[in-house]
C-alpha cells in the first residue's frame, strides 16, 4: 500500500464519525503526502496540512495535503481530520464558525489553527491506525538541506561621476580578478 492509498483509506475510516456530527464529507476528495503551498521548510509555523477547495481542482475534486515532514500514522490522521473539517464546511469559513463547531464536535481541541486530537478523537484514531497498519511514509528532514546563497554579487564603479551599479557572478570574479565599470573603465568595488 502507497502512502495516498492510505491516507484515502483513513478517509473512508473518518467519513462515519463525520456523519455521526451531521457533516459530509465531499464525495470527491484526492489526498496526497506533499508540500503544502507555504512555508514547507520552515521549523516554526510550518504548514502540515492544506486543504484546497474544488474550485481549486481542475476537475472540481477537493485536495488534501499532509507534509513531508509527518510520518506518524496517528500525527497523519490528526492533521487528515483537520483538513477534512475544512472540505467538510468549506475553505471559506477559515477556522471560525462552522470550521470551530465541528471540530470540537469531533474532538479537536487547542487553536483552531492548530488543533490537536483529544482524548476521544485520540482514541478513535488508534483504532482506525490499528486497522490501516503502519503509515508508509518516512519523514524528510530538511536540517540537511542545502540552502542556495544569492548568485550575483552587487558591484558599483568607484568613479563617483559614474556611479553605475550592476551585478556579476562570483565566478566571473574569479576569471577576471578585478572588475572594470563597463561605462568608465574604473575599477569596480563588489559586495
Amino acid at each position: 500500500m502507497n502512502r495516498e492509498t492510505y491516507l484515502e483509506n483513513a478517509i473512508a475510516e473518518l467519513r462515519p464519525l463525520f456523519k455521526a456530527q451531521g457533516a459530509t464529507i465531499p464525495k470527491k476528495v484526492r489526498v496526497t503526502c506533499g508540500w503544502p503551498s507555504k512555508s514547507a521548510g520552515r521549523s516554526s509555523k510550518r504548514r502540515i496540512g492544506e486543504c484546497w477547495s474544488a474550485d481549486a481542482s481542475g476537475d472540481k475534486t477537493v485536495e488534501v495535503i499532509i507534509s513531508m515532514v509527518i510520518d506518524q500514522p496517528l500525527a497523519a490522521l490528526d492533521i487528515l481530520t483537520h483538513e477534512l473539517v475544512h472540505a467538510a464546511v468549506g475553505n471559506e469559513c477559515g477556522h471560525k464558525g462552522p470550521f470551530r463547531k465541528l471540530a470540537l464536535a469531533l474532538g479537536l481541541t487547542g487553536k483552531m489553527t492548530a488543533t490537536v486530537a483529544g482524548e476521544t478523537l485520540t482514541k478513535e484514531l488508534k483504532a482506525i491506525v490499528k486497522r490501516l497498519g503502519r503509515y508508509p511514509h518516512s519523514s524528510i528532514d530538511f536540517s540537511s538541506r542545502k540552502i542556495q546563497s544569492t548568485r550575483l554579487l552587487r558591484a558599483k564603479c568607484c568613479d563617483t561621476d559614474c556611479g553605475m551599479i550592476f551585478r556579476t557572478t562570483s565566478k566571473w570574479l574569479e576569471i577576471r580578478g578585478a572588475l572594470d565599470c563597463p561605462i568608465c573603465h574604473t575599477i569596480c568595488e563588489v559586495g
